[in-house]
């Protein structure tokens, strides 16, 4: 059995979600410690719980300490199954998070997997759904992912009851991520979102981003709210994106009571000029959420990021404990370029 200090690097539920995903992939029974030990609520918080048990269900593990407070959990994985499961966070806990652990899982499968979960869609310190759909499956896909997901209803804090659905296929092999030189941007699109909010608040939103953005030459944002039985609870985000040759470059920003509408339109767009700007291949969301899968590609791997993130350090420390993978970061003017060597 591996131990893994939970309070490690970032030392968040990044950190215990993933150290479980590679227990079940790699069949290899895992002790995870001092979970969350540096946060101002240390232990589990409900995200967390129903992350490890939806990985418990879809490997047919064994968990001991699962409970929301816990500081050490036990997590023993049995036979990969397909098949539907459905998980409900009972709270605004992020259904992102929750998918960030099913997909590598769900993804190494005999057969189908579809998972419907319930909890927060658009929450603070996790990718907005939209990232997810609009930045990362797309990237995970030229990988050679077969998944997507689906937006039955938004949920929001304090009450969650948001519902995703995610449908994924078995993928056999991974495929490595080429190394690409800044490619010129095709086109940047974005979805400026709220629900049970004003109309004028998605239009400021998209108007800010717009003129952030001036130079570029291809840019649209649409707008859209939700009302009635589309969302649970007040709320919303502008998630952008920039499409080239090679990747998708993402950026988001969430809406927050007293958070001027135009500032969510400004952070967005600065967060993907400073992207584009340092000629990254991933943006630091996406970067250390990727690591596990080029960890398992058929050959290496190398990005460049604009910056080295606290989780990308951490999964980097953390992935080599269950998988043969060697990481290499190199600085670079205005950046650094990380290489994967699987099987090293």
């Amino acid at each position: 059995m591996i131990e893994v200090d939970g309070a490690h690097g970032e030392g968040g539920g990044q950190l215990l979600r993933m150290a479980v995903a590679l227990s079940a992939l790699t069949d290899t029974p895992v002790r995870v410690v001092r979970i969350r030990a540096g946060r101002p609520t240390p232990g589990l918080a409900a995200q967390h719980v129903t992350a490890i048990d939806a990985v418990s269900k879809l490997c047919g593990g064994e968990v001991t300490g699962l409970a929301a407070g816990s500081s050490t959990i036990e997590f023993r994985p049995g036979t990969l199954a397909a098949g539907r499961f459905s998980f409900d966070v009972g709270t605004a806990g992020s259904v992102t998070l929750i998918l960030q652990a099913v997909l590598p899982v769900a993804a190494a499968a005999g057969g189908p997997v579809q998972v419907r979960l319930v909890g927060g869609t658009d929450v603070r310190w996790s990718p907005p759904i939209d990232y997810v759909s609009r930045i990362f499956l797309p990237i995970l896909r030229r990988l050679g992912a077969r998944a997507d997901v689906e937006v039955l209803r938004r949920g929001y804090y304090p009450r969650g009851g948001g519902i995703v659905e995610a449908a994924i296929e078995p993928t056999r092999s991974w495929s490595p991520l080429p190394r690409s030189e800044g490619e010129d941007i095709q086109r940047v699109r974005g979805i400026a979102h709220v629900s049970n909010l004003p109309e004028d608040v998605p239009k400021r939103m998209k108007h800010a981003a717009i003129r952030r953005l001036h130079g570029i030459a291809d840019v649209k944002v649409e707008e859209r709210v939700y009302r009635g039985e589309e969302a649970v609870g007040q709320g919303g985000a502008l998630v952008l994106w920039a499409d080239t040759q090679a990747t998708v470059l993402g950026s988001d920003s969430l809406a927050e009571r007293g958070k001027p509408s135009e500032r969510i339109g400004e952070e967005a767009a600065a967060s993907l000029r400073a992207e584009l700007g340092a000629e990254a291949t991933l943006d630091v969301h996406a970067a250390d959420q990727l690591l596990v899968y080029l960890s398992r590609a058929g050959g290496p791997s190398q990005f460049r990021v604009r910056v080295v993130s606290g989780h990308l350090e951490t999964m980097m420390w953390l992935i080599p404990q269950f998988l043969s993978c060697r990481f290499a970061v190199a600085r670079e003017e205005g950046g650094f370029q990380v290489h994967v060597e699987p099987g090293a």
